[in-house]
């Protein structure tokens, strides 16, 4: 079947509805600058139902309007339509096999690792990203020459058992690529155009353009001042010659529509065989042996990565994406696939199109006729949120075999069933030597500092981080290999959690030790970014790093943002949750709520509290001492009803405000009747809640002039501008607007870091 390039008339399971929603979505996906431009295209059924092109190919210097024929950098899309394709095709030739160790196409990637673990890679384990490889690697940095930053390539470590644990690898896919070369006997390019894009007719599909074909090409990042434009985004890519395994290529949507449909013919398209229906079900069927991914070669299925499917779409399809926001989507079984490609990261790394994917994906998936709902579900078993620590005690604790272990852990490091971490390390035999406790107690109880002691059951010394100092002391660590960080942190930056883990790894650093961390969910999502950045005159325990308040990364994301911008050399090792995503919040992952900390007791108080915490240095209780902690604020003096309805009439987004009395039991105001708020959450996606308590503190300026009192607030705020507005009586727009450019340039360095989806 080939493609037609007029849409059937509607009716009958050969028609999707209308797609005029799409239309609207992608329009306002580029006015309101979530990207700058888009190309999509859908087809079902060899019938391609919307093809339209939105916004700019470029933004700037001058603007230039997208059009149905824009190239794209197609990023990690390489992966799936240039690199996974060419080894199947190897593997039908008899040249290559799946079970094939690299170390026999690629001698360089021998090393002298401890029980022959690296000779055990096999093509299959690259392809699925169980390798063991990490995710990446700046070979771009490893010397000048091309052959110094291929042997940095060979030689990069593994940093998890073979075949157990699913990382998602750029180095893999880079392997792939050379293994290719060398295999054919060409380079991937030209074996790619030979074998694949010609046959195919995909003649706007390639690696490195020709300088003649820039103008044809949406604009990626600015470096240097210079609009990348033809030349490959990733960096890697372009310091190993532009042609890679995982990046480099180069491509339209209609072309890659050609292709996403000879997937779905099985491997044919036009009268040509490109690929055995066999290959291609190896590409779109589960093929990982890795806890917590659900993977074809090279496809993704069901993974942490597989939100591009969106809600609504049955699970089993498979798609892939690429960083600088590109997407294709492929459903076997409703004759479906998605292509979409925009420059996401035009002008900066500061966007990206995780959101959109998903929600182009529910939109087409709506329009579908009802004999759709129908399509079973390939992957049956339901997807949850593997913890870091179930991970590991799913590894047998291997990775921590043979070392003596400190573990720096609370009542939140656990297993999903309520196993602690302490009593899986101990089950498999490892050495844990002493445990080190951080604020609030092993038992998360304590509301004051904390002492050092034994742990009554197994003996082993507690060492507090939270009383006379708050870093290990070096007789603490004497005879200790790794210390191991498993505690649930909130994803704002006055919780205290965070700035401890940031003390141990100085202290690994300081004394050789390695440090792993066990991987836990953001409770309020990886997809926000709040707040002014830490000014660092203000840096203190409940405030240590130069972040926004609300930061939306993992403790294990964090802790290689650490490593990297704080410059901690310790020997790191992160520990994934597998399923989580970026767009989760706590009571998507299927985890039990353990109460952090003795004042964070619901998810609906961590939702709130990077806003209203930033008030707890004024004079306002923010309800420590009643039931419900950070989801109530108030004072003796504060006026409920007006304050109240002063809030409403703002209509902020996402939240809603009822005047209240009620009595804290604990700190300011004890014992004292307050008029307050309390918080109603009505949209936890809209709601920001940094900048609902800055108007806040707007209108309690003016209504509570002389009563309400904020000198100590720049602590928590981390600035002394927002103080300093107040004090000038400036509106909360003005004051809000001063830390967008922090979110901005935040959200494209953490990019670096991520983990998730």
């Amino acid at each position: 079947m080939e493609l037609s390039w007029e849409a059937p008339q509607s009716g009958g399971d050969l028609a999707c509805g209308h797609l005029e929603r799409l239309a609207e979505l992608l329009e306002r996906a580029v006015r309101d600058g979530e990207v700058p431009g888009a190309v999509a295209l859908v087809a079902r059924h060899g019938h391609v139902l919307f093809h339209q092109a939105f916004g700019w190919a470029q933004q700037v210097p001058e603007r230039e309007p997208m059009r149905l024929e824009t190239r794209f950098d197609v990023a990690s899309l390489t992966k799936v339509v240039a690199t996974t394709p060419a080894i199947l095709l190897l593997v039908e030739e008899g040249v290559l096999r799946l079970q094939d160790r690299v170390v026999h196409h690629l001698p360089e990637f021998a090393a002298d690792e401890a029980a022959g673990e690296r000779e055990r890679v096999e093509l299959r384990h690259l392809l699925t990203h169980c390798s063991g490889l990490p995710a990446w690697r700046p070979f771009y940095t490893a010397g000048e020459s091309l052959s110094e930053r291929m042997a940095a390539l060979y030689a990069t470590p593994l940093v998890h058992p073979v075949g157990r644990h699913f990382v998602y690898s750029d180095v893999g896919f880079l392997l792939l690529g050379e293994i290719v070369r060398r295999a054919a006997g060409m380079p991937l390019d030209e074996f790619c155009r030979r074998r694949l894009f010609e046959p195919l007719g995909m003649h706007n599909t390639g690696f490195c353009p020709p300088p003649g074909d820039a103008a044809r090409c949406a604009a990626t990042e600015i470096y240097d001042g210079v609009v990348t434009r033809g030349r490959v985004h990733d960096e890697n890519a372009a310091a190993l010659g532009g042609v890679c395994g995982h990046a480099g290529l180069f491509s339209t949507a209609a072309d890659l529509a050609r292709y996403c449909q000879m997937l779905l013919n099985g491997g044919e398209y036009g009268g040509k065989r490109l690929l055995s229906p066999l290959s291609v079900r190896l590409m779109l069927s589960p093929q990982s042996p890795c806890l917590g991914s659900a993977r074809g070669l090279g496809f993704d299925l069901h993974s942490a990565y597989a939100s591009i499917r969106g809600d609504l779409l049955p699970t089993g399809s498979g798609g892939h994406s690429g960083f600088t926001g590109t997407s294709l989507w492929i459903d076997r079984d409703l004759g479906l696939f998605i292509v979409l490609l925009t420059n996401a990261v035009h002008p900066d790394r500061g966007r990206t199109a995780v959101r959109l994917r998903s929600r182009v994906s529910n939109v087409v998936a709506a329009t579908l006729e009802p004999a759709a709902a129908a399509v079973p579900d390939r992957v049956r078993e339901p997807m949850r949120v593997v913890p870091g620590a179930d991970v590991l005690r799913e590894e047998a604790c291997r990775r921590l075999r043979g070392q003596a272990v400190g573990l720096i852990t609370n009542h939140t490091g656990r297993c999903a069933d309520g196993t602690p971490t302490l009593e899986v390390l101990r089950q498999h035999g490892i050495a844990v030597r002493a445990l080190f406790s951080p604020e609030h107690g092993l038992a998360g109880v304590l509301d004051e500092a904390v002492a050092s002691g034994y742990d009554k059951r197994t003996g082993l010394p507690i060492h507090s981080l939270y009383g006379e100092t708050k870093s290990p002391q070096p007789e603490w660590l004497a005879g200790l290999d790794t210390l191991v960080f498993d505690i649930q942190d909130i994803g704002a930056r006055f919780y205290t959690y965070i700035t401890t883990m940031g003390l141990c790894m100085g202290a690994a650093a300081a004394h050789g030790l390695r440090f792993v961390v066990l991987d836990r969910p953001n409770p309020i999502t990886g997809g926000h970014i709040e707040g002014p950045r830490l000014d660092l005159r203000f840096q203190n325990f409940a405030g240590y790093y130069p972040i926004p308040v609300r930061h939306g990364m993992t403790v294990g994301e964090l802790a290689q943002w650490i490593r990297q911008e704080r410059g901690i050399g310790c020997e790191l090792e992160v520990v994934p949750a597998y399923g989580w995503r970026r767009s989760l919040w706590w009571d998507g992952t299927g985890l039990e709520w353990v109460n952090p900390s003795p004042a964070m007791r619901s998810l609906t108080a961590a939702t709130l509290y990077p806003g209203l915490c930033c008030l707890e240095n004024s004079n306002l209780s923010v309800g420590r001492g009643t039931g419900t902690p950070f989801e109530v604020i108030g004072a003796p003096w504060l006026d409920a009803r007006r304050v109240a309805a002063e809030m409403n009439a703002k209509e902020l987004p996402g939240i809603r405000f009822v005047p209240i009395h009620f009595t804290p039991e604990l700190r300011i105001y004890q014992g004292e009747r307050c008029g307050g708020l309390h918080c109603l959450i009505t949209d936890r996606e809209a709601l920001r809640p940094v900048a609902m308590a800055i108007h806040l503190a707007e209108v309690l300026r003016r209504v509570h002039t002389t009563a309400f009192t904020f000198d100590k607030m720049d602590t928590l705020v981390g600035t002394d501008r927002v103080r300093l507005l107040l004090e000038q009586f400036a509106p909360a727009e003005v004051i809000t607007a001063e830390w967008v450019k922090d979110e901005q340039d935040f959200a494209a360095e953490r990019a670096a870091y991520l983990l998730y989806d």
